[in-house]
């Protein structure tokens, strides 16, 4: 064992090697004096940063994990695993580690609310009731924030009944807890109650003035009418005060955008937008066309039409996928069909994509290696998940815009299928997605990205049709604005149902609406956003050419 002072001496060696970004020196330096039994602790914390630093999760999850064999009681290297796993798409694996130490420790309340998180990201929603009720049995500090969390998670249940009784349950024991509030006036949005949703905003905001998230969403639920409306001065200050924090200022920056777009200044609200951006662009890795077009292509070669066709399952589940690009018109359309008495709409259903990352990771290359057989249980798993939030519903919606991506798949997993593919023109859909914050989608914080993106979006929506295109009905935006009558008749034969003239009276549904488009939808159809672009060809000039 080394001494402590040749401890100290090797350790500062390795930190210096850490810092200056030589991360396989470091390593080797961390590892030669990690079996120091008494310093041993220290090393892995310090092996576990440089891991995170030098983006290599799963060597960081299995340092956390020697740490907590090394610190079984340790909630911190418990919860880092977790947030960990999570990203990595293996929320399972983090609650073994949870379960074990619950064993050892079943009146740990605090590790029972990080149990039914991690649940929750395993989808496994009555064992996260049950876990977050349990911390509140056995006395858990801030009480409150446990019955918040319940809230959010009966909201991503679809109950948005028991989400109500939860908030106010969080506000009975704390009259001005934040987040709940915050929920709450989210849960009015999604509802349609919009005087609700703002006298929530200008509460939060008359305690908190600087909660940018509220002044945000408060400008996206009141109706600016008036240039000399004080709330845009508010944004405007915000903006500058929220200058640390860049997805706050994005956030603020987005709201003014949309509040000069209503007023119809399109000179301010463009260049509000293009400060968006700019601070989204600070954020994410830079778009690059090239990767783009091989990601598409990938997926072209390995969803062939023989490769649906021999791995088509024998599921007869017929759910009904509706996708396209972002800002497409997905929410409108899935809002008329959700007023129809026959269909139920799920929104945008995570169930899809977690089940792609938790069994065929590395994505698409995996399923080269798949067989028709390995892939019945995934559609099963969908299915099992969907009637879990909608329990004796014959026709749900998924309406993830993004699952067009993964049609191939989806075809395969349930050849009877129902796919609406939701398009809009070019220079309209490129400039809604500018004017949208969609955190994590690189392409969007620019026009030009956006308008390579939508090329290769219809490149590989050709390919699928091309494959099976007697399985997709596409529905134009511009179509369904104008003529909203024989485009949902037709849809609704495709889809096998008959007639109802409530899907044209929509916006009298109390269903919630959890996307961006929440305030568009209520407020029913018409035409202001066909040809929206031309508002701003003055300051995109590129959208005259797209």
């Amino acid at each position: 064992m080394a001494a402590n002072s040749d401890f100290a001496t090797a350790f500062e060696s390795a930190r210096k090697l850490h810092a200056a970004g030589k991360f396989a020196e470091a390593e080797m330096a961390y590892r030669r004096i990690a079996n120091d039994a008494a310093n041993r602790e220290t090393v892995l914390q310090a092996l576990f940063d440089l891991y995170v630093h030098a983006g290599r999760p799963q060597q960081a999850a299995e340092t956390l994990m020697e740490l907590i064999k090394l610190v079984p009681d340790s909630l911190t290297y418990h919860a880092h695993l977790g947030q960990l796993l999570v990203r990595m798409g293996q929320p399972e694996v983090a609650i073994v580690f949870y379960e074990r130490l619950l064993e050892r420790r079943p009146g740990f309340a605090d590790a029972w609310f990080s149990t039914a998180l991690m649940y929750k990201h395993a989808l496994r929603y009555d064992d996260a009731l049950a876990a977050y009720e349990k911390s509140i049995e056995l006395g858990i500090d801030n009480e409150q924030e446990v019955w918040s969390n319940l809230g959010v998670l009966y909201s991503e249940m679809r109950n948005v009944d028991k989400a109500r009784e939860m908030y106010e349950q969080a506000l009975e024991i704390d009259s001005n807890y934040v987040p709940a509030l915050f929920n709450l006036a989210g849960l009015h949005e999604e509802t349609g109650e919009r005087q609700a949703a703002v006298e929530l905003y200008e509460r939060i905001l008359a305690a908190e003035p600087r909660h940018w998230d509220s002044l945000a969403r408060l400008a996206q639920a009141r109706k600016v009418t008036d240039a000399d409306d004080p709330i845009i001065e508010q944004l405007e200050a915000g903006t500058r005060a929220a200058a640390g924090d860049l997805l706050q200022q994005e956030g603020l920056f987005f709201a003014l955008g949309n509040v000069m777009d209503s007023l119809g200044n399109y000179k301010d609200a463009f260049t509000a937008y293009t400060s968006a951006n700019e601070l989204g662009k600070r954020r994410s890795q830079p778009y690059d066309a090239q990767v783009t077009a091989q990601a598409i292509d990938e997926l072209i070669h390995l969803f062939d039409r023989d490769w649906i066709e021999q791995h088509a399952t024998a599921s007869k589940a017929s759910p009904i996928f509706i996708c396209g690009m972002f800002r497409s018109g997905s929410t409108l359309v899935e809002q008329m069909l959700g007023a129809h008495p026959e269909i139920t709409s799920g929104g945008e259903l995570e169930f899809l994509l977690w089940l792609i990352k938790r069994n065929l990771a590395p994505y698409p290359q995996r399923v080269t290696e798949v067989s028709a057989a390995e892939l019945e249980p995934l559609s099963d798993e969908y299915v099992r998940l969907t009637a879990q939030l909608f329990p004796d519903v014959r026709n749900v919606t998924d309406k993830r815009p993004d699952n067009f991506l993964h049609l191939g798949l989806v075809k395969a997993l349930f050849p009877q299928s129902r796919i609406v593919y939701t398009k809009r023109s070019k220079p309209d859909n490129c400039l809604s997605v500018y004017f949208q914050q969609l955190g994590g989608l690189n392409y969007a914080t620019g026009l030009d990205t956006t308008a390579d993106y939508y090329d290769q979006h219809v490149r590989l929506m050709d390919h699928w049709m091309a494959c099976f295109g007697d399985s997709i009905h596409t529905v134009e935006y511009e179509e369904v604005v104008r003529s909203p009558e024989p485009v949902l008749r037709a849809l609704l034969e495709y889809l096998g149902l008959p007639w109802d003239d409530r899907c044209l009276d929509f916006t009298r549904s109390s269903a919630a609406v959890k996307t961006a488009s929440v305030w568009q939808v209520r407020e029913g159809l018409h035409q202001a956003s066909s040809g929206r672009w031309t508002n701003y060809a003055d300051y995109a000039p590129q959208l005259s050419s797209m």
